[in-house]
């Protein structure tokens, strides 16, 4: 959840599965007194998407992709099978943004950096204004999204990371898809699956 002083705010990513993880986000936003307005996936691995049907029902939503996403998301039902794991796919209309596309939230602007290699159209939101990322699965605390599953590539994970988000001042905050935060600096310097490459 991402929202403003005048709490409205875009669900990102919404990973719930079972009903108590979509109570907690619900109660959430009701204490918070916050208002949906957008829903982004920064990429459509099985993890990121289960609460997109829901999220998008509870709160009147239609779902923004990269086109370059369009695939994943569509494997999405067959991919959680594999896992042993129902997924109730959103079955809305599809929006998509491209890479330099700015998501307006009220007067807070969030660009969109097209970051491929997690996923084919994987993205992160960067706030310039605040000096914050939020990252999906591209880069983590001291470690790097996987590249095991369809679509990865591990030579262009590393290089979306050094060309579009090593570019980004030192202390900008990286809010990442799982793990705790971490700034672009931090990752520079300590990061192993990085280190000699800048």
């Amino acid at each position: 959840m991402l929202w403003n002083e005048k709490l409205n705010a875009i669900i990102i990513d919404p990973g719930c599965y079972f009903t108590a993880e979509e109570e907690t986000l619900q109660n959430f936003i009701k204490e918070k007194n916050l208002t949906p307005v957008q829903l982004i996936n920064t990429h459509c691995h099985i993890d990121h998407i289960f609460g997109n049907k829901w999220a998008a029902k509870t709160f009147q939503l239609e779902l923004f992709i990269h086109p370059n996403e369009k695939p994943i998301f569509e494997f999405g039902a067959a991919s959680g099978s594999m896992f042993g794991l129902n997924l109730d796919q959103y079955k809305g209309p599809l929006h998509f943004f491209e890479e330099g596309d700015t998501i307006n939230l009220d007067e807070d602007k969030l660009k969109i950096i097209l970051t491929p290699g997690h996923s084919p159209g994987s993205v992160c939101l960067y706030c310039e204004a605040q000096n914050f990322l939020i990252g999906g699965d591209v880069l983590f605390y001291e470690s790097i999204g996987r590249t095991d599953l369809p679509g990865g590539n591990h030579e262009q994970l590393l290089q979306s990371i050094q060309e579009k988000l090593f570019v980004l001042p030192d202390e900008t905050i990286v809010y990442p898809g799982h793990g705790p935060e971490t700034t672009i600096g931090h990752e520079k310097k300590f990061n192993p699956f990085l280190n000699g490459l800048m």
